[in-house]
């Protein structure tokens, strides 16, 4: 499941965009999807969330830490969101990560 999966598409043909559709062989309208709007689980929906604590070691990334949980490296996002790290830069050397086990629930709890 895709985290696009019945977001709107936008057909985007705004003057602020003229200049990149001129570049795109003047393309007539840019077609994007409307940004996801998600939210954080509350205090309750986490503490009821089943998580597996997992401690970031050399060589960690999110979507090897997504492919093994989740067997889809696709969902590094929710890892990363669930944790509040935007990216793996901004993670340190045995850092204590929670990583929701049960995959349905927790898109369900971030508004997917």
């Amino acid at each position: 499941m895709s985290r696009y999966n019945g977001k709107r598409v936008l057909n985007n043909n705004s003057e602020f965009y003229r200049f990149l559709r001129q570049r795109r062989q003047n393309q007539k309208n840019i077609r994007h999807y409307g940004t996801p709007v998600l939210r954080n689980p509350g205090l309750i929906e986490r503490t009821a969330m089943p998580t597996n604590a997992h401690i970031w070691t050399t060589g960690d990334h999110f979507y090897k830490i997504a492919a093994q949980y989740y067997n889809d490296p696709k969902y590094w996002w929710v890892i990363a969101w669930y944790n509040g790290f935007p990216t793996e830069g901004d993670i340190t050397l045995g850092t204590i990560i929670d990583i929701p086990i049960n995959l349905e629930r927790i898109l369900i709890a971030l508004g997917m």
